[in-house]
């Protein structure tokens, strides 16, 4: 069954905050919710359907459910990583489609600032994970799986740093305008060249921010969105996808992307070319340019001259990523940045965003999210949305 036309989103919330000791996380994730019901002119009591994962504390839908106060016939709680979000605006369209819920809440809420977290410790997911005994006595972590797909693209691609580090000047040419983002100064290719190499070759400026906050959306039957005030925004394709390591035919220079991009192309009766803009998930540089890649944006080993030369900066490049400044300049809450993702698409298709960025006649617009490890196994999500005339 195709979700092409049968759900919209209608609300959308990213919470203000980058740092947030005095708040807990149930409270961030409450605080997002009421700000996207309040944006879709709705109410807790309208919700029948939520969409969580494990950020959400305790059984996650099972304790959020009774702490929201919500009244809900379907929850969601599938955990895909940063990724998942986009996945799950998905799978509420599907309950939709499904008659399973009329208004789906989905929300994002963390504090790993206030926690302490650098993204350079391990990160436990638990004794019984089957690949544990395998990797573990080889300590690796987010930012060396990231960076060794970056050397091998390298390798065998000839991309250069200076070409990833226009990924960073993108963002920050964006992040300028958004008085939220954690980073808003400009930088160059040379102030991210020269910043301290963290994991070759990935440098400080290619990584991105560890922040508090969180986000939420809402996603209802056509027939509520055309009540409501909000301009709304339809979904019209979605794909999933995961990568592991596919019993040893190991390939680091592609994503999972490639297929739930493809995945989502066809549903939506879409191509690359028609997409006005996109909101890639930046975790770091190199996850720009070969999700870019595998959706097909450019051809697979171009992504390096892809992005060069101010090609992703809203106004002057080929293709505007990321206006808000995205996970490498703005935000990334709770280590999950693709709600964040969903929240700029929409803004940028109401006409919302920042007049400095927002793109002409912004009516298709593109979101991918990724979770996991580009280097071992992740997950994949793309989102085509339109803005509804």
């Amino acid at each position: 069954m195709s979700i092409n036309g049968k759900a919209y989103i209608v609300g959308a919330y990213e919470h203000p905050t980058r740092k947030a000791p005095d708040k807990t996380v149930p409270q961030l994730h409450a605080e997002c919710a009421k700000g996207a019901l309040k944006d879709a002119g709705l109410s807790l009591h309208d919700v029948d359907g939520y969409f969580c994962a494990s950020d959400a504390p305790g059984l996650g839908p099972v304790n959020m459910v009774d702490y929201l106060g919500l009244n809900v016939r379907h929850v969601d709680s599938t955990d895909m990583g940063g990724c998942v979000y986009l996945a799950h605006v998905s799978h509420a369209a599907q309950a939709i489609a499904a008659g399973k819920c009329n208004v789906a809440l989905i929300t994002l809420a963390g504090r790993p600032r206030s926690e302490g977290s650098t993204g350079t410790q391990a990160r436990n997911f638990g004794k019984d994970l089957p690949d544990l005994p395998f990797e573990t006595p080889f300590q690796p972590l987010t930012v060396n799986l990231y960076a060794m797909a970056a050397m091998r693209h390298m390798y065998e691609f000839g991309t250069t740093s200076e070409q990833l580090a226009w990924v960073k000047v993108a963002a920050s040419h964006h992040a300028q305008h958004n008085p939220d983002a954690m980073l808003r100064d400009l930088v160059t290719v040379e102030d991210v060249l020269a910043s301290p190499l963290v994991s070759d070759p990935l440098r400080r400026l290619d990584c991105c921010v560890v922040s508090d906050g969180g986000g939420a959306l809402v996603v209802t039957r056509p027939e509520i969105a055309a009540t409501l005030a909000r301009r709304a925004v339809k979904i019209r394709g979605a794909g999933e996808a995961i990568k592991g390591q596919l019993g040893g035919k190991v390939d680091l220079t592609w994503s999972a992307a490639q297929r739930s991009g493809a995945a989502a192309f066809a549903e939506a009766g879409v191509t690359p070319a028609d997409i006005k803009y996109a909101s890639i998930y930046d975790s770091f540089t190199i996850t720009v340019l070969m999700q870019l890649e595998d959706l097909g944006f450019c051809r697979k080993g171009e992504g390096g001259r892809f992005v060069a030369d101010g090609n992703l900066i809203s106004g002057i490049g080929r293709l505007p990523v990321n206006t808000d400044g995205g996970g490498l300049c703005n935000n990334h809450p709770a280590n999950r940045g693709g709600i964040t993702k969903v929240i700029e698409a929409v803004r940028q298709l109401r006409g919302e965003a920042h007049p400095a960025v927002q793109v002409p006649n912004c009516d298709l617009a593109l979101a991918q999210g990724m979770g996991g490890y580009l280097g071992s196994r992740h997950g994949s999500a793309t989102l085509i949305l339109e803005r509804e005339q």
